[in-house]
């Protein structure tokens, strides 16, 4: 039988590791997109090359910015500003066919962590593309997927809604395993809901 305590710190340790790796990267990225004006500034030709390096670039940094909130630790009442949210949202899925309407504005980090993992989830189920509509208030969110297509694993979106056992993980998929995590932590199992073919609902 495991201990309570060693459950909780090892869900910590994760967070933190995720939170140091993030933010280790965030400086050498930093550093190359500094590197990329300087050369710019000094008359540098400005060919595809250099606009794809800038590019990729500046999605690397959102990325971790997504990661970093999605990942990190959310142990304390810290509130995330909504420009800083939806700036993280706007460079990952920029150029993808997942188009994703928030609404929400300042969040507390641990709702806000709990919204990306749950993007992320959604993002597993909808490699076709589609759109995700995210409203609620604090506390309690609704997101709802709508797509043309979805590849929806049963085995996966049961597990998250504690129905079934979350076995054999991919590392793609380990945002399942902390969502519900979360949930079930918080006192508030994550919901899943499936109205019909294109439509797919999960309440924070």
């Amino acid at each position: 039988m495991s201990d309570p305590g060693q459950t909780g710190q090892a869900q910590d340790l994760s967070a933190l590791i995720g939170s140091r790796i993030c933010h280790d990267l965030i400086s050498p990225l930093g550093a190359i997109g500094n590197g990329l004006e300087l050369l710019q500034m000094s008359g540098a030709s400005e060919g595809p090359e250099m606009a794809l390096i800038a590019e990729s670039v500046e999605s690397a940094n959102a990325r971790i910015r997504f990661f970093r909130i999605a990942f990190g630790d959310a142990q304390t009442n810290q509130m995330i500003k909504g420009a800083e949210l939806r700036g993280a949202l706007h460079g990952s899925y920029q150029g993808s066919r997942l188009v994703i309407n928030w609404q929400p504005e300042d969040m507390l980090r641990s709702d806000a962590k709990k919204a990306f993992l749950t993007l992320q989830c959604l993002e597993t189920a909808m490699p076709y593309g589609g759109s995700v509509q995210v409203a609620g208030r604090p506390g309690e969110f609704v997101f709802t997927g709508t797509a043309e297509r979805f590849a929806f694993d049963e085995m996966l979106w049961n597990g998250l809604a504690g129905t079934a056992p979350l076995d054999g993980l991919r590392p793609a998929q380990v945002q399942f395993a902390l969502l519900r995590e979360m949930g079930q932590s918080s006192g508030r199992p994550i919901r899943v809901a499936r109205t019909d073919e294109r439509t797919l609902t999960v309440h924070t």
